[in-house]
């Protein structure tokens, strides 16, 4: 697992990786992996470098895009795809407005002791978005280290947090989370529901999410819940349960074969493994109730027996 950096700790310098990283996806992992070969060919740490909120929510305060993991996640991702540490960074309006020779001596030099730099090849940075990878190569040969751009891409076809937003929306579980290298999950705290899903011998979780995530199309989802580092097959409901005339839009998880859960007030993960029908309205509670047993041991199968 992956700390936060601390100055000095490392007073022979360091590898940094820079990015907002949102969701750690292939093209991420690949920018990790890149910059963990330079730290062991240098015998370096690497640092991972990201910045929270995201700053579009400081730039442009109410466009910033949904996450695809939290501040935490983020983190224990980074440090799985190789990072050493993780360096935080608070963005806010004193960080827009810095130049880029202000961002370069105020975290690469003098916080990080940058010996190689590794970026995206459309990484931008400082007011306005002044500073780009040529800018950086000329602070760095002016400051003493080197940097290296590396394209987002695979195939040709760009790894992109904005598709996977896109694919999310649109229910294509499967393929945003081929895109990520891992499965979509959201985390959260169990609430009281309406406890519906008790009376009809199907008791769920209610989800009330940390932050702003994506949250994928309505519809029934086989997955994981995660509780205290226990992972246990699942089947989720995402929607406002039209069948009951329902409003409000949840996250409801049912955990397969476990009625005798109790996880209210409990901090929970959902992982979101393959989709399997979208939200529908039955005609009777009967087919609705018939229906539900179905979803479950189609999610049982898609799991696989996990």
């Amino acid at each position: 697992m992956s700390g936060t950096y601390e100055v000095g700790q490392h007073p022979g310098g360091t590898v940094a990786c820079i990015g907002v990283f949102d969701g750690v996806h292939k093209g991420h992992q690949a920018l990790i992996g890149r910059a963990r070969g330079e730290a062991n060919r240098a015998g370096l740490p690497l640092v991972a470098v990201t910045f929270d909120p995201h700053p579009e929510a400081v730039i442009r305060p109410g466009h910033a895009p949904q996450s695809l993991a939290t501040i935490e996640q983020r983190v224990e991702l980074l440090g799985s795809a190789g990072a050493d540490a993780v360096e935080v960074l608070a963005f806010d309006g004193a960080m827009a407005a810095e130049t880029p020779e202000e961002f370069v001596q105020s975290v690469l030099v003098d916080r990080l002791m940058a010996r190689t730099v590794v970026v995206g090849e459309n990484f931008l940075f400082g007011a306005h978005a002044a500073g780009n990878v040529s800018v950086l190569a000329e602070l760095g040969r002016a400051h003493g280290f080197d940097v290296i751009a590396v394209p987002l891409a695979a195939d040709n076809a760009p790894w992109s947090s904005s598709r996977i937003r896109a694919l999310l929306a649109a229910g294509e579980i499967d393929e945003a989370n081929e895109m990520l290298g891992r499965e979509y999950s959201v985390d959260g705290l169990v609430v009281h529901g309406d406890h519906r899903g008790r009376e009809l011998g199907y008791p769920t979780a209610n989800l009330q999410v940390v932050g702003d995530p994506v949250i994928p199309a309505d519809g029934v989802y086989a997955g994981l819940l995660e509780s205290e580092g226990e992972q246990m097959p699942a089947a989720i409901s995402v929607g406002t349960n039209p069948q009951f005339e329902g409003r409000e839009r949840r996250i409801e998880t049912y955990v397969i074969d476990r009625a005798d859960l109790d996880l209210y007030g409990c901090s929970i993960r959902v992982a979101f493994a393959g989709r399997i029908r979208g939200q529908e309205v039955f005609d009777t509670l009967d087919e609705f109730i018939a229906q539900m047993a179905g979803d479950v041991e189609q999610a049982r199968i898609l799991l696989g027996g996990r």
